[in-house]
């Protein structure tokens, strides 16, 4: 009796799951995990991005251009591999989140008993995609996606660094007038904490941390920290030089 209680409350479960990922068009795949040294290292990506397109989803790379049916950033799926700990062996499990962060989907935890790293987390990705496999993904059409989530009662843990402190001046902002195009163009890879913005390189050249508002981050590019909005359709990075206020315009694809 326990065992079949059990059996039904996964399959309400996954029930449940594959109701929420079907409300979305796409998944966008990092270039590189948290717990790998460098971009697709052991083609854990290729293989991440294989496995979504087999299971029926859309699928692009964080650093490709998307066509325009996907460029709402919230009707897409953001996709990440953690490792998990496990004393000799490799356990590795499958997150799929919202625009906000929000997990919308874990997969099953995927283990291997392999020696060598890559044999191991081949072999343990494959084995967390099997629950991918299992909701049977297929879109339909909904646009819920793109209806901002209500506030959450939960703490905030504070940055690393302190945020600058706006001074009260009233002063009408330098507008830098930057070049909007292809070879200009940052790209958004989701983090723990929010996005980076990459360039065609890829090179980190911006990270974003979340607020409590979807179009407004804390924003860190180099040394100067600042915030980067959305006003009229087009993203802007402001921040503080010599008592002035400058609003840098930014090309993002999210």
């Amino acid at each position: 009796m326990k065992k079949q209680f059990l059996f039904l409350l996964l399959l309400v479960v996954s029930y449940s799951y594959s109701q929420s990922v079907n409300d979305y068009k796409a998944v966008i795949v990092p270039l590189k995990y948290d717990f790998l040294n460098g971009e697709n290292q052991f083609r854990l990506n290729t293989l991440t991005k294989f496995n979504l397109n087999k299971a029926g989803f859309v699928s692009f790379y964080a650093s490709e251009t998307i066509p325009a049916e996907y460029n709402e950033r919230c009707s897409l799926l953001y996709v990440d591999v953690v490792k998990d700990n496990g004393f000799l062996t490799t356990k590795l499990f499958i997150t799929l989140k919202d625009c906000y962060g929000k997990i919308i989907f874990q997969s099953i935890i995927g283990k291997s008993k392999e020696k060598e790293y890559k044999v191991a987390y081949t072999e343990a990705l494959n084995e967390a995609f099997n629950s991918v496999y299992d909701l049977q993904y297929k879109y339909n059409g909904s646009v819920a996606a793109k209806v901002e989530p209500a506030i959450q009662t939960e703490v905030v843990k504070p940055m690393a660094s302190p945020v600058a402190v706006v001074k009260n001046v009233v002063s009408e902002p330098v507008v830098v007038n930057t070049v909007v195009g292809d070879s200009n163009l940052l790209y958004a890879q989701p983090t723990a904490t929010g996005f980076q913005l990459i360039d065609s390189t890829p090179k980190v050249v911006m990270k974003l941390f979340k607020t409590s508002q979807p179009n407004s981050f804390i924003a860190m590019k180099d040394t100067v920290q600042g915030s980067l909005i959305l006003k009229d359709n087009q993203w802007y990075f402001e921040y503080y030089q010599n008592d002035k206020l400058i609003s840098e315009k930014v090309a993002v694809k999210f």
